[in-house]
């Protein structure tokens, strides 16, 4: 099983877990980043599944949705990514679902802009 947010997890199709095993048996069981995540690898990110090829530590490839989005699945649209990578890709995309989150939890509890 993927760890997927429970409240996200009606946003992913039901064969989730073959989709990603797909993903990441395509990637040969290595990160497929090329600098995607901002980092750069000159050429293709040498982490593989249970080993970081940099430190030798433990390593797990996860799956990312170039666009963000959980429903489109497409193999165009994911690429397996060791977690260092995928948070780095995610960064800016978690940043402002926080901010929204954030902003949505305060309007809720009456704590919204002042007009000033």
């Amino acid at each position: 099983m993927s760890p997927i947010r429970t409240s996200e997890r009606g946003r992913y199709p039901a064969n989730w877990d073959a989709i990603r095993t797909g993903i990441v048996v395509r990637a040969g069981f290595r990160c497929e980043c090329r600098g995607e995540c901002g980092t750069d690898h000159s050429g293709r990110c040498w982490n593989r599944h249970r080993r970081s090829m940099q430190s030798g530590a433990m390593c797990i490839l996860t799956v990312s949705h170039l666009d963000h989005t959980p429903e489109h699945c497409d193999p165009s649209n994911l690429r397996a990514m060791c977690q260092g990578c995928h948070l780095r890709y995610d960064r800016d995309h978690h940043r402002e679902t926080r901010m929204r989150t954030r902003a949505q939890e305060q309007a809720d509890a009456g704590q919204g802009l002042l007009p000033w």
